[in-house]
């Protein structure tokens, strides 16, 4: 038995053969992608390219002929090896392979190369926002088409080819129209006729059946038949995002690229999970502005730190531009820790008081140097933040100082959760 599937796949690649590949290998697809998140710069940091995977459980699975018994093989090239010897792994070493594909000259790996598309469907797979929709619907209605039956007029782009065909088999059964083989049989009898008579009445018939098949056409344009779609409304639930950020003098050059990191990961995760996420972009020193998205992640200032401010132009934008009857509310803040002292009782307002009580979630992300110990040191605003969550608001408070600490931090934050539970602080 031979399987062929002659399907065509675009620009020449294996299509389906890469689809079931990652379906297969998706775990170990997952960690080389997180592995390569680590190390790439922050401006292409998802677009996609060449990761690593071990070769353990790779091999592609495969249909052969079948044949039974016991099998003697010849391999050239032998000048050391006899029947029975065993033939170690070529640059093996004692002591065990190495846990990562590339490391030292034992574990086997391979190289993939992955789109982008393939690369935020592998990053975004198990990914959501907490609490989505809580809030009510809006009134505003988005009029999406859906399908709405078929119809006998329509777009060309729009034929049913199922449908079609299907009622032209019918149509043609019904009508008992010759089918080719019963018009080539007749032909190879009247080459084979030695009768005149004979002849002349087969010829008749032939002209019968072919008359027959120009009347009952293959397809008449009563059998086409094209999808139909009407607009249905369909309530659209509305969000937000507010992502502060501290650019203070503070902040160094590590500490910012962590930061600039984590937002990035959110930009992309909210811009290809979401239609209907809006995003802000806040910055701050002692005084906070809304930017847009080139200004954030690439504009260069320093200054004081009022993390107050920060607070303050989130709550005046959400009583300018987002009712929170209306928008489900996020906010995610980056931040070395520290801040003013005559600021925080102000901060620890604004924040309890007002911004918390808006919000479905709010997430925390302190930044320490790559040196620094991230489990034992205590900052103002982490000691402030501390005594601020509780169980009823949504606050989660996380830190971090290197590269390889930002992905886990993200997902265990933006993980999808069951429905209805609240996020862990």
């Amino acid at each position: 038995m031979h399987i062929i599937d002659r399907r065509l796949n675009p620009r020449g690649k294996s299509l389906e053969n890469r689809q079931r590949f990652l379906r297969r290998a998706k775990d170990a697809v997952q960690q080389a992608v997180r592995r390569s998140l680590q190390s790439r710069n922050i401006r292409d940091v998802l677009d996609g390219g060449e990761v690593t995977l071990p070769i353990d459980g790779m091999a592609e699975p495969n249909f052969h002929r079948g044949e039974g018994g016991l099998q003697d093989q010849v391999l050239p090239g032998n000048r050391a090896f006899v029947e029975g010897d065993i033939i170690p792994r070529p640059g093996s070493r004692r002591g065990g392979r190495p846990k990562e594909a590339g490391e030292g000259d034992g574990e086997d790996g391979f190289r993939f190369v992955l789109t982008r598309e393939e690369f935020l469907a592998v990053f975004l797979d198990d990914l959501e926002l907490p609490d989505f929709a809580k809030r009510r619907l809006s009134e505003i209605e988005e009029m999406n088409p859906a399908r709405a039956g078929f119809s006998i007029s329509g777009s060309p782009s729009n034929i049913a080819i199922d449908r079609t065909t299907r009622l032209a088999m019918m149509r043609r059964i019904a009508l008992r129209r010759p089918k080719s083989a019963e018009i080539e049989a007749l032909q190879r009898q009247i080459e084979e006729c030695d009768s005149d008579e004979r002849r002349r009445a087969l010829e008749a018939e032939l002209k019968s059946l072919t008359d027959k098949v120009r009347r009952i056409p293959y397809i008449d344009p009563v059998d086409v038949r094209y999808r139909r779609f009407e607009n249905e409304p369909k309530p659209v639930v509305k969000a937000v995002m507010f992502c502060l950020m501290d650019v203070s003098g503070s902040m160094s050059e590590h500490m910012k690229d962590l930061a600039k990191r984590f937002y990035l990961l959110l930009y992309l995760f909210l811009s290809q999970r979401y239609e209907k996420v809006e995003i802000v972009f806040i910055r701050h020193t002692e005084k906070a502005e809304e930017v847009d998205e080139e200004t954030f992640f690439y504009g260069q200032t320093t200054g004081g730190t009022l993390v107050s401010s920060a607070l303050a132009a989130m709550r005046s934008i959400i009583a300018a531009r987002f009712d929170p009857a209306e928008w489900n509310i996020y906010a995610a803040q980056a931040s070395d820790g520290d801040n003013s002292y005559r600021d925080e009782s102000t901060a620890g307002h604004l924040l309890e008081y007002e911004i918390l009580p808006l919000c479905q979630y709010f997430a925390y992300i302190e930044v320490g140097e790559e040196e620094g110990d991230s489990s034992m040191s205590t900052s103002p605003l982490w000691s402030l933040y501390e005594g601020i969550r509780t169980e009823q608001l949504p606050l989660a408070m996380r830190k971090v100082c290197r590269k390889n600490e930002i992905f886990p931090v993200f997902h265990d934050l933006f993980q999808k959760r069951q429905a209805h539970s609240k996020a862990t602080p």
